[in-house]
C-alpha cells in the first residue's frame, strides 16, 4: 500500500469571469439565501485548504467584498476576458508560490459541489500515487479536479496546451477518479 501523501493542499476558486451569457454577473445569484461565490469559497474554506486562493477579475472588489469575513488570498487575472483557462493559470502561479503539494481547482459557479466531494478528492490524492485526482459525473469530467505539483508547469503554458482539460487528457491515463451523480454538475450559464 502506497504511504500516505501529507502535506498542506492548495484549494483554487476560480471567480473572475464576466458572465457574458448571464447578463449579470451570476456569482451575485443566491442560492438557499448566499451568494454563488460565498457559496463556493465558503465550502472550499470548510476543506480546509491552504493556501487557499480566489482568482478575481471582473468586478473584483465586488467579490471581495463578498466573501468578507472567509479567510482567502485574492489573485487578481489581468486577463480575466480571456476566459478561464487565463484564470487557471493566474491561480496556478499563485499556488506555485506557496509550499503546497497539490491544488484543488473549483469553478464559483457550480453550487452543488460540496466540501465533502472536495475532501474525497484530497482523501484519493493522499492515499494514492497518481497525479491527478478527477471529479467524474456520469461520463463527463469537469471541476473539481485535483492537480499534483508536478502538473503545474504543465498547467501553466500560455494557450492551447496548458488549458485543464488538456492536461487532464495528457494524464488520464494516470488519474483517479471520483465519482458524482450528474445533478452536481449543474453550472450557471444562462438565465
Amino acid at each position: 500500500m502506497p504511504s500516505e501523501r501529507t502535506g498542506s493542499i492548495a484549494g483554487v476558486v476560480l471567480a473572475a469571469g464576466t458572465s457574458t451569457r448571464m447578463g449579470q454577473n451570476k456569482l451575485f445569484m443566491e442560492l438557499e439565501g448566499e451568494t454563488l461565490v460565498r457559496r463556493a469559497v465558503g465550502r472550499a474554506a470548510a476543506a480546509g485548504f491552504d493556501p487557499l486562493i480566489v482568482v478575481v477579475g471582473h468586478e473584483a472588489e465586488r467579490v471581495q467584498r463578498a466573501l468578507e469575513g472567509i479567510p482567502y488570498r485574492p489573485v487578481f487575472n489581468p486577463d480575466y476576458e480571456r476566459g478561464v483557462n487565463s484564470s487557471l493559470r493566474a491561480g496556478i502561479r499563485g499556488v506555485s508560490e506557496s509550499p503546497g503539494r497539490a491544488a484543488v481547482v473549483v469553478l464559483a459557479d457550480m453550487p452543488f459541489v460540496s466540501a465533502a466531494m472536495i475532501g474525497t478528492l484530497v482523501e484519493k490524492y493522499r492515499r494514492g500515487r497518481a497525479p491527478l485526482v478527477i471529479s467524474d459525473y456520469a461520463g463527463v469530467n469537469a471541476p473539481p479536479m485535483l492537480y499534483d505539483r508536478s502538473l503545474f508547469e504543465e498547467l501553466s503554458i500560455p494557450e492551447g496546451h496548458g488549458c485543464g482539460k488538456q492536461v487532464v487528457k495528457r494524464h488520464r491515463q494516470e488519474a483517479e477518479s471520483a465519482s458524482w451523480p450528474a445533478e452536481a454538475l449543474t453550472d450557471l450559464d444562462a438565465p
